[in-house]
């Protein structure tokens, strides 16, 4: 079969030739519809992700819409190395069915970065209500747009967006979050997100950056007194790996660190969620910025500009 090959940590993947996938049991060979090329696939198929084994050549990609032997359009993903979804086939378990009338560009761009605030916007509803607050740090990206939007269907009041680029966060004022800029080289100044905050605590952080962005906003955090607790959750780390965390803000009031990645979720609850945000996307509740190449030209689609994601189509 056909696949977007990468043959060396770090290459641009090749359209090459490449073994059928291998069917095991409970699973089912699939047709690639459409599937994105996500942060967390460039990362895989680097094998500087902590996911990945480092062995090649391989063919990226996490997950897919795709097409079953009787027609029916499905999402799927989780597909076991050497083999991914940038392939005419794949074997896979997980095939969930999409709605009527969904766009598979949208949905094979939207579910990986969406499900990473998702979740956790879910599981705080579930656990504490809707969060009146939310606190998105690195709110310009793909993921933290639809971190915005997918507050705003949820019910949330208030959606602060911390980001650098006053041009792409008036893109995101426009989703209807309240801005704060990124200053300067090292990141944002405490003072800067605390007067964002006017002395009140968001109910849930959801944190792109990590590094010295999120140490200061726990430095404004630990500044705001009383007991209202805030859920911080760690998604990603554009900002770098490390960040301190100040003994007095774990002291001083109710507060609880946790991550948002695939080896952090109940699978069980995270293919509930899928569902539920695949027809969010199909309902166009959320919007999701995608641009569509064949499969044959994924060298293309690798190495584009920045911009809508990128999602490879079958040719």
């Amino acid at each position: 079969m056909k696949a977007a090959v990468v043959t060396t940590a770090d290459a641009v993947p090749e359209y090459l030739d490449f073994p059928d996938p291998e069917v095991g049991e409970g699973e089912q060979i699939v047709d690639l519809v459409a599937s994105a090329i996500h942060p967390v696939v460039r990362a895989k198929a680097s094998g500087k992700h902590y996911s990945s084994t480092g062995d090649f050549p391989l063919v990226p990609g996490v997950d897919a819409v795709a097409r079953t032997a009787d027609g029916t359009l499905v999402y799927t993903g989780d597909v076991e190395e050497p083999w991914g979804t940038f392939a005419e086939r794949m074997a896979v378990t997980l095939a969930l069915p999409l709605p009527d009338g969904a766009d598979p560009v949208a949905v094979a761009a939207g579910v990986n970065p969406g499900m990473s605030s998702w979740m956790p916007l879910t599981i705080h509803a579930d656990e504490h209500g809707t969060p009146d607050t939310v606190m998105i740090l690195g709110v310009t990206g793909a993921a933290g747009g639809l971190a915005v939007q997918n507050a705003l269907a949820l019910g949330v009041r208030r959606v602060i967006g911390v980001g650098r680029g006053m041009d792409d966060l008036k893109r995101v004022a426009g989703l209807g979050a309240e801005i704060v800029e990124i200053i300067g080289n090292k990141g944002v100044d405490a003072a800067v997100i605390g007067a964002a905050l006017d002395g009140n605590a968001p109910d849930l952080v959801l944190d792109f950056l990590w590094g010295g962005v999120a140490e200061a906003a726990f430095e404004a955090l630990a500044e705001i007194p009383g007991a209202q607790a805030t859920n911080y959750v760690e998604i990603g780390s554009a900002a770098g790996e490390q960040a301190a965390v100040p003994a007095s803000l774990l002291r001083s009031r109710p507060f609880r660190l946790s991550g948002s990645g695939i080896g952090s979720f109940d699978m069980r609850r995270y293919v509930v969620q899928v569902a539920a945000y695949v027809q969010l996307i199909a309902d166009g509740k959320v919007k999701v910025d995608a641009h569509a190449y064949p499969l044959s030209r994924a060298s293309e689609a690798w190495t584009a500009p920045a911009g809508p994601r990128p999602v490879l189509i079958a040719d």
